[in-house]
Formats: C-alpha cells, sequence, structure tokens
C-alpha cells in the first residue's frame, strides 16, 4: 500500500497502541479458557449452543448488538456516508418497521417452540427435511460469506494502521476466533460480545469526539450540507436509484427480519434467556442500540467528509479502498495521540471476532442440529461426545472463515456487497419462513417451488449486477483542490486512472461529471440488474411469498385439519378457517396426527422446561 505508507511517514503504532490491541486479543481467549473452565468438560449440547436458557439478559443484549454490529458496520457504514451521504441513515427507520414483525410474529413462534436450530420450524410447518435443508443450506452459505467478509475486509482497511498484512491479520483474527468459540461456546461467544461491543461503541465515539473538537460540531455539519451529503427525503419511487426514502427503509425492514427474527446467530441469544417477555425485550433494547451505534457510525463519516472535503484520500491515491478512509482519518489526524489508534484498533477488530465468533458458533449448530443429530452413528452419542464433535465443528468453521477470507471481499464496497450478497440468499428463504407463518393453506410444493424461483432469479441479478458494475456503482464527488499537489495531481491523477490504477475504476467518471449525471435518474434503457440492491431481499420474500400461494392454490391448499396452530400467527389461523368453511370445505379441528419428528420434538420442549426449572431453582 504505497500511497497508504507515503502519507504517514513520521506516524507509527506505538508501543502502547499494539501493547492495548493485544490486551484485547488475550482476554478474548481468557473468557474461551474461562468458560472451559466453568463447565469442567461436562456441559451438554443445550449448554455449548443456547447456554440452557439460563443466561441473564443483559450480557445477552449486547452480544446480541455486537453479532450484529460488527467491524464491517465500524469501516463500511461511515464509508457509505462518505461517499453517497445521509440518505442510507433511513434504513435505521425500517429496522424499527422490522422490529414490530419480530416482536410480534417471529419470536414468539420459535421461542414456544424451544427450538434450537431455527430451520426446525420448517420440518415442523411443511413436515418435510427437504424443507428444512433448504433452510440450512441457505444460512451455512450466507454465514460461511459473511465470516469470510468480516475477515476479509477490516483486515485489508486496518493494514494501513497497524502494518500488519492483510492475510496476516486474516490468519491472527481466524486463529482467536476460532479457539474461543470451540473451548467455551456460546457464553464465550456473548461474554467476548459484551467487551467487545462496548469497545465499538467507545473507540469510534472517542474517535468522532476529539476530531469534533478539532473541526467543530457545526462545521461538521455545514461541510457535509455544501459537500450534498445531506440529504433524508429523497422521495423518488424509481426501483433504479440507488439510496431513496422508499429504498432503504425496506432495506432496514429486510435487513431486520432476516439478521434478528429468522437467524440462527441470534436466535440462539434469545434462546439463552428464561421467558418469551425476556427475549421480546431483547428485540427491544437491539434496535434501541442499532440507532446508537449505527447512528454514530454514520456521523463519523460525515466527520471524515468534513476533514477531507478538499483533499480526498481516496482520489488522491493515498488509501486505495474508499473503506479504509476511517483508519486513515485515525491514523492522520489522531496518530501523534498515544493509546488512540490502539483503541480504535482494538474496536474494530473486536467487531471482526465479535461477528466472527457468533456466525462460527451458529454454523456449528446448523451443522450438528440439522444434518449430523439424527444419523445414527451421532444419535448415540452421549452429551459429552456430542459436545466435542461440535467442538470439531467449531474448528472447522473457523478455519473455513479464515479460508473464505482470503479470497471474498474483492467485490467492492463492504456495504454494497454484503447486503447485496445477503439479500439475494436469505431473501427467499425468508419468503419460506413467512409463508408458514402468515399462510397456513400453503403446503410443501408450493414452499419449495418459491424458494426455487426466487433464489434462482435472485442469484442471477446479484451475479448479472456485480458483472456490470463489478460491486462499485458512481457516487458523489470528492474534492483533491486543498491537497498539497493540487491541480497538479489531478491531472496526473486522471491520466494514470485512464492508463492502469489500484485505485476504484468509477473514480475516473467521478473526477469528469458532476453529481446530476451519476445517478440513474432516468429509467429508460435499465434492465433487472440496475435495481437497487436495497431491494433484493424484499424481492426474494414476496417472489416466494406469492409463489408458494399460487402453486398451493392449484396443487391443493393445507385443510385446518392437518394444520398445527403453534405454527402459524393467530389472525392467519382465524383465517384459514374462515376461508376454508367459506370455500365449502368440511369443518376442521386441529391436528389429528402426530409425526416421529414431532413427538421427539415435544419431548425436546419437556426437557428444556425441566432444565429452566432446575437452572431457576438454583438461582434461587
Amino acid at each position: 500500500m504505497s500511497g497508504g505508507d507515503e502519507s504517514l511517514t513520521g506516524v507509527n503504532f506505538s508501543v502502547v497502541d499494539y501493547v492495548l490491541f493485544s490486551l484485547m486479543l488475550v482476554v478474548s481467549v481468557g473468557i474461551g479458557l474461562w468458560s472451559a473452565y466453568k463447565s469442567h468438560g461436562k456441559e451438554s449440547t443445550q449448554d455449548y449452543l443456547v447456554g440452557s436458557g439460563a443466561m441473564s439478559p443483559f450480557p445477552v443484549a449486547l452480544s446480541l448488538l455486537g453479532g450484529i454490529i460488527s467491524a464491517i458496520s465500524i469501516l463500511s457504514n461511515p464509508t457509505q456516508v462518505y461517499l453517497y451521504g445521509t440518505q442510507i441513515t433511513i434504513n435505521l427507520l425500517g429496522i424499527t418497521i422490522g422490529c414490530i414483525v419480530v416482536h410480534q410474529l417471529t419470536l414468539p413462534i420459535f421461542y414456544n417452540l424451544r427450538l434450537v436450530s431455527v430451520n426446525q420450524y420448517l420440518q415442523l410447518r411443511f413436515r418435510v427435511k427437504a424443507v428444512r435443508l433448504l433452510g440450512t443450506m441457505s444460512q451455512l452459505l450466507s454465514e460461511s460469506f459473511y465470516m469470510g467478509l468480516c475477515l476479509y475486509a477490516p483486515s485489508l482497511a486496518l493494514s494501513i494502521v497497524t502494518g500488519l498484512s492483510a492475510l496476516g491479520s486474516i490468519v491472527l483474527m481466524g486463529l482467536v476466533c476460532t479457539f474461543y468459540i470451540s473451548v467455551g461456546g456460546v457464553k464465550a461467544v456473548v461474554y467476548n460480545d459484551v467487551i467487545q461491543t462496548l469497545l465499538m461503541f467507545g473507540g469510534v465515539l472517542l474517535v468522532v469526539i476529539i476530531c469534533c473538537n478539532e473541526i467543530g460540531l457545526a462545521n461538521v455539519w455545514n461541510i457535509a450540507v455544501q459537500g450534498s451529503r445531506v440529504e433524508f427525503f429523497n422521495l423518488n419511487t424509481s426501483p433504479f436509484v440507488r439510496h431513496t426514502f422508499w429504498s432503504t427503509a425496506v432495506l432496514g425492514v429486510t435487513f431486520m427480519m432476516g439478521t434478528i427474527g429468522m437467524s440462527q446467530p441470534c436466535y440462539q441469544r434469545f434462546a439463552s434467556v428464561g421467558s418469551l417477555t425476556t427475549a421480546q425485550r431483547l428485540v427491544i433494547s437491539f434496535v434501541v442500540g442499532m440507532w446508537l451505534l449505527w447512528g454514530l457510525f454514520y456521523f463519523s463519516g460525515l466527520v471524515a467528509y468534513a476533514a477531507y472535503s478538499h483533499c480526498d484520500p481516496l482520489t488522491s491515491g493515498r488509501i486505495q479502498k474508499a473503506d479504509q478512509v476511517i483508519p486513515y482519518l485515525v491514523m492522520e489526524k489522531l496518530g501523534h495521540l498515544t493509546g488512540i489508534p490502539g483503541i480504535f484498533v482494538a474496536a474494530v477488530y473486536g467487531g471482526v471476532l465479535s461477528s466472527m465468533s457468533s456466525s462460527g458458533n451458529s454454523i456449528a449448530c446448523l451443522i450438528w442440529e440439522d444434518l449430523l443429530k439424527d444419523i445414527p452413528y451421532f444419535s448415540k452419542m452421549s452429551d459429552v461426545s456430542a459436545t466435542r464433535v461440535l467442538r470439531l465443528i467449531s474448528v472447522v468453521a473457523g478455519l473455513l472463515g479464515i479460508c473464505l477470507g482470503m479470497v471474498t471481499g474483492k467485490l467492492g464496497n463492504i456495504f454494497h456487497v454484503i447486503n447485496s450478497v445477503l439479500g439475494s440468499v436469505v431473501g427467499p428463504i425468508q419468503g419460506v419462513f413467512l409463508a408458514g407463518m402468515c399462510t397456513p393453506w400453503v403446503n410443501t410444493k408450493g414452499a419449495v417451488s418459491g424458494f426455487l424461483v426466487a433464489f434462482c432469479y435472485n442469484i442471477s441479478v446479484m451475479v448479472g449486477k456485480f458483472l456490470r458494475e463489478g460491486g462499485q456503482p458512481p457516487h458523489l464527488p470528492l474534492s483533491v483542490d486543498g491537497c498539497p499537489e493540487n491541480l497538479h495531481l489531478v491531472n496526473a491523477s486522471i491520466a494514470t486512472f485512464i492508463s492502469n490504477t489500484t485505485t476504484d475504476t468509477s473514480l475516473i467518471t467521478d473526477l469528469t461529471t458532476d453529481s446530476a449525471t451519476q445517478g440513474p435518474d432516468r429509467d429508460e434503457g435499465k434492465t433487472v440488474y440496475d435495481v437497487s440492491y436495497c431491494y433484493l431481499g424484499a424481492i426474494g420474500i414476496i417472489m416466494t411469498f406469492i409463489i408458494s400461494n399460487l402453486v398451493s392454490l392449484c396443487t391443493g391448499p393445507r385443510s385446518p385439519k392437518t394444520a398445527d396452530d403453534q405454527l402459524s400467527c393467530h389472525s392467519s389461523v382465524r383465517l384459514h378457517r374462515w376461508l376454508w368453511r367459506t370455500c365449502g370445505g368440511t369443518p376442521e379441528t386441529t391436528t389429528t396426527t402426530t409425526t416421529d419428528y414431532e413427538t421427539d420434538h415435544k419431548n425436546s420442549i419437556t426437557m428444556w422446561a425441566h432444565t429452566n426449572m432446575h437452572h431457576n431453582n438454583v438461582s434461587s
């Protein structure tokens, strides 16, 4: 990273910074060892995966935040504001709306069923394991990709701060995280997340306060307004405009439902507390935390823009990727303050560990519960032996994350990539869950058909978008007028970019056109590949929902006689019965037959209840 090295001559990562950074790693490993010691190697698979439903709500609430608000948020959320303005912040409004869906619909159903893997719901609802496996494969694919990107992107960005190579950073973080999730299970993940979440908030807040004190809070806002970075109510209804009020709100809703309402990592946190009421309060606390943390991260993007409004480090070649702007700001503006870079790096790497540990633990849970547990060889294992298998799976998951971290992340801006990929992969399976909960008449054929059509469509659109754009859409103008090199640098940069450059190719357009011509404001000639990435998840949900209902109506909808009321929301159950009577169906009763799987599941619920009573008695 030549540009970065030249620009930061004389600014080094001091001994104190390395000590602070290393201390975070030592504490993470120590918590894993402590959790393993407390269990004495005798914990059950329930202990290892969901903490036996007896964990304290406060650390679980912080863990819920830490698992989602990762290093990607610290680095890419500010970049979105720096490059495209504040319209993206409206996704916080969408997250609030999505909170209602999770609080009232998905969480009560999942929690009352006492699931370990959320995909168990699909087998209970559609009574075919193939549907459950579709959910498993979707979540394994999305979590694996997320682990890789969590390692790659921050490692590349922070190489500008520490001097540690991206490869070395990936391996170091991957090994530390693999160790403590394998030895400590979900308890180690939760308690590490507490420290890492506090580090993330404190580290970024400290940087923002110091920078605002130097620049001036009013100046930060005024410079952002002058640079066209402040925008909240772009009411353009075109689906081709990247960020509008509607697209970012939709992104927030689908994000909330996908990452909180129906994801394995978050459900394991909800299942680790003692009651549904407590779990629902965790959802509310999560939204409050998102407003605080993401609001802070978005504002740090305005701070960075105010600092570099006249000398953009990306355009001038001082950094290679837009997501490096916040680490560059820390080192250039605050590098002389001993300990500040160390605190910031600890915060970012804490985010890496938090997200990767959540994904790694959930991958182990999915593989065990959905793929291995029912195989005769594994089903005969004792709890202690099964837990050892889970530890081994956790190790493999961590190593897989390291490998993916080496090969992913080269698709463009982190925020754009992560939401495009996860929306495309997770959206269709979200549609299956919602169809099961909201339309009890949907049958297995409908659910599978809807998923396959929506999944194939979303993947083809996602691949087409990256092939056409490379994941690097045009952004608002950036200036180098205030750089020491001034006009000489601009002219030289344009010539260099045209011939060969390591910086984002979209910058050629940004230097030679104004913002009015960059955005896709006109719909002529647009295709499905030009639809905003914000809608990909919603398209998958809607397409799955519609097709599953149409196919079910054509192939014979499920009658209320064979529907289990616990698996759908109460209003949809009443609607189902009314429609059945209105259409001339026979009088209905609730489920009259019970499969072996449902019997086993009811037995597991009973065991869970006894376990919780035991823990509560011990606590008392």
